[in-house]
């Protein structure tokens, strides 16, 4: 299936996003918002779900070592339960576990960690799609 995916790996104070090309099979970072409320988070999500025409939204969910719910993780299914609200694109949790420390040790502009972090999220998320 061709369309771009947005993920979002959500945090504190940023959330970081990341876009897919249109084959979904690379993940680039996109962009960091700053935290506001809740609702303009969501807000401004679904207007780059929808500027750049996605066909699915992953949000990073973090799972602790047993792959259970943390406080993060039960943030994130709120956000969802928001997004939801705000448009017909399909949402999906995924594990966003480690992609923080991955995109650390990749390196490059503290200013864009957030947006790396979405990435690396979303190239797992692509990877495990993969035949």
């Amino acid at each position: 299936m061709t369309g771009r995916i947005l993920a979002v790996d959500p945090g504190e104070l940023r959330l970081g996003l990341a876009v897919s090309d249109e084959l979904g099979m690379i993940a680039r970072p996109l962009l960091t918002i700053r935290h506001t409320t809740a609702e303009e988070d969501a807000r401004q999500i679904v207007e780059q779900a929808e500027a750049l025409s996605s066909r699915l939204i992953i949000i990073g969910v973090a799972l602790n070592q047993e792959g259970l719910a943390t406080p993060q993780s039960e943030k994130a299914m709120r956000l969802i339960e928001r997004l939801q609200r705000l448009t017909s694109v399909p949402i999906i949790p995924y594990d966003e576990s480690g992609t923080t420390q991955r995109a650390l040790a990749l390196g490059g502009n503290d200013n864009q960690l957030d947006q790396r972090a979405a990435a690396v999220l979303l190239q797992d998320y692509l990877d495990a799609q993969a035949p």
